[in-house]
């Protein structure tokens, strides 16, 4: 199997991997620069070379893996029979210098509702590379005159995000077509779909997270609701209301979506484990 087909079917399948190249060669090395090696929790696709060469990246890729490295790293190697080695000598008498790159799963975000702040949400999501989906009741909200094409035209023409759109009079319906890791935001123009969602969403198993939209007092009254409706404590932590970091006092669409996405975008890259604060310094 070809790396690139390897890389895209992990992808699809949402499963991490590390993409090992050979960057650099000097002197002679079982294989050319250029050489790639796909590694996975549990399979190898290519090769670099065998031997020492090929299992030292191996075990410094799935290492990265069980980590959850987010940075991209090199790896030097001689191959000479006087270099320390834990896998078997190779004296080919030349060095190699390998490219480590994390493939992380790609997050995936669901917004139900694409009235005001629900579009002004998509738009800065869909800049990012993500799995999208926008969930609406209303199929007006989702017109190609209103949402334009994803990557082509409308508000969203410059998505990077992969955008799916699904127009369903029962929204929360979607819910099992979302990704293992999904975030769920809620933020329909109707409480009681936002409640038959919130709701849905705590039958579903592998969600991220469940964020939503509204005031104290509109959280109240769901937490007495959902709780008649069977689910305990420990369920109803799980959803996170109201939404947005703190400190931003605007009632405007596109401030209200800012501070969503800036939340969002925080426990993203918390979960991958990023090192937030240090990259930016």
């Amino acid at each position: 199997m070809d790396w690139v087909d390897a890389v895209q079917r992990l992808r699809a399948a949402r499963t991490p991997a590390v993409l090992v190249t050979l960057a650099m060669v000097r002197g002679h090395a079982p294989r050319n620069g250029g050489a790639k090696m796909v590694v996975a929790p549990d399979e190898v696709v290519g090769t670099v070379g065998g031997g020492n060469l090929e299992q030292t990246a191996l075990a410094r890729a799935r290492e990265m893996l069980g980590a959850g490295a987010a940075e991209p790293e090199l790896l030097t190697l001689t191959l000479s029979d006087r270099a320390a080695v834990d896998y078997g000598v190779q004296c080919c008498g030349g060095e190699v210098t390998m490219l480590l790159e994390p493939l992380p799963v790609v997050p995936a975000v669901a917004i139900f509702g694409l009235g005001h702040v629900g579009l002004e949400l998509a738009r800065i999501l869909a800049r990012h590379p993500i799995e999208l989906d926008l969930v609406d009741s209303r199929e007006a909200m989702l017109s190609t005159d209103r949402v334009g094409e994803p990557g082509v035209s409308g508000p969203l023409a410059d998505a990077v995000a992969t955008i799916r759109v699904h127009h369903l009079p029962v929204p929360e319906a979607a819910l099992a077509e979302l990704p293992a890791g999904a975030h769920v935001l809620v933020m329909t123009h109707d409480h009681a779909e936002d409640l038959a969602i919130c709701d849905a969403a705590l039958r579903t198993p592998g969600l991220a997270s469940i964020g939503l939209i509204g005031s104290r007092s509109k959280w109240a009254r769901f937490r007495s609701q959902l709780a008649s409706a069977g689910h305990d404590e420990g369920a109803l932590g799980r959803i996170e209301t109201p939404i947005g970091i703190d400190g931003i006092r605007s009632k405007e669409p596109a401030a209200i979506a800012v501070s969503v996405a800036a939340e969002l975008l925080q426990r993203v890259e918390q979960e991958a484990g990023a090192p937030t604060a240090a990259r930016r310094t």
